[in-house]
């Protein structure tokens, strides 16, 4: 049985949330990311590099990130 969470990733100001399924391993290394899912966070991951909102939001919530304290 696979469990759905939500897996952020974050380039300068831009923040997405994705949605992949962890798949279940009765081995030392589970619970581990399909490949589809995999190559998914890696496509928001390129298009939050690029500034691509409109691609990164197609497979993900994008939020922009803003700091209100700090150095």
């Amino acid at each position: 049985m696979s469990a759905t969470v939500i897996k952020r990733l974050r380039q300068g100001n831009l923040m997405a949330e994705v949605q992949v399924k962890l798949a279940p391993d009765d081995g030392a290394w589970g619970p581990y990311l399909s490949l589809d899912d995999a190559e998914k966070l890696e496509r928001v991951d390129e298009a939050l590099k690029r500034g691509d909102v409109a691609a990164a939001a197609r497979e993900a919530k994008v939020y922009e990130v803003m700091a209100l304290a700090g150095e």
